[in-house]
């Protein structure tokens, strides 16, 4: 059973897939998850502590699956080209599916995704924080000012992602190459993150196609490893 912090960040989610984040209220989110409007704020502080919540959870999402890419491909004896050529695979498809994804990948936003979703976007914070809670709710509801606030999320920055992606990859690949420092795996992985990336701006012809050629620069990158 999901916790009501889960559930809060699922109802975020489909209510920013229905309708722009600044149309985007916490009491329907609240009433969507089935909890109270407190339990939202006691978990979250604020809409934009939400935000930054739900881009935190995409983003950790979209890393283990670019793991479990990894992985995968490892088990089924696959080379560090094709291995990349997964990741990629997982980058691109995840880029197209989730639009807080591709925000969190290239830095860039829609104007129907918050910009706390964003990272290095500093959070707008009133002298009265409750008031805009108060807005949406009933006269007599406001945040308990006796919960403290909890610790701010922050969504990961582009740099930050490609650096976790690169980890990973190195973390996968070492093994299969004991002639190369871990310095220059490192940064053939990284050089393959980031031509991913460039194929998340702009799309190739087909995802097939730009992973080929992810493939291709992994392999001539660790060639002399072998």
């Amino acid at each position: 059973m999901p916790t009501a912090r889960e559930s809060l960040l699922d109802a975020a989610l489909a209510a920013l897939g229905a309708r722009p984040w600044a149309a985007v209220r916490m009491v329907d989110v609240a009433l969507s998850a089935g909890v109270s409007r407190q339990t939202l704020y006691n978990e979250f502080s604020s809409k934009e502590g939400l935000a930054r919540a739900l881009a935190r959870r995409e983003a950790d999402t979209f890393l283990a699956g670019v793991e479990n890419a990894l992985a995968e491909a490892e088990r089924q004896g696959a080379d560090a080209g094709d291995c990349f050529a997964a990741a990629a695979a997982w980058t691109l498809h995840s880029a197209r599916r989730s639009p807080l994804v591709r925000a969190t990948l290239t830095g860039c936003r829609s104007e129907r995704l918050p910009a706390a979703a964003v990272a290095g976007i500093p959070l707008q914070r009133s002298p009265h924080p409750t008031r805009t809670a108060a807005a949406h709710a009933s006269p007599s509801y406001a945040p308990a000012s006796h919960t403290p606030p909890p610790a701010p999320e922050v969504a990961p920055s582009p740099a930050e992602i490609v650096t976790e992606i690169r980890n990973r990859a190195v973390g996968a690949l070492e093994h299969g190459y004991p002639k190369l420092d871990l310095a220059d795996i490192g940064w053939a992985c990284e050089a393959a993150v980031r031509l991913t990336l460039a194929y998340v701006v702009a799309p190739s012809t087909s995802d097939e196609d730009a992973c080929l050629q992810v493939a291709r620069l992994v392999r001539g990158l660790l060639a002399r490893g072998w």
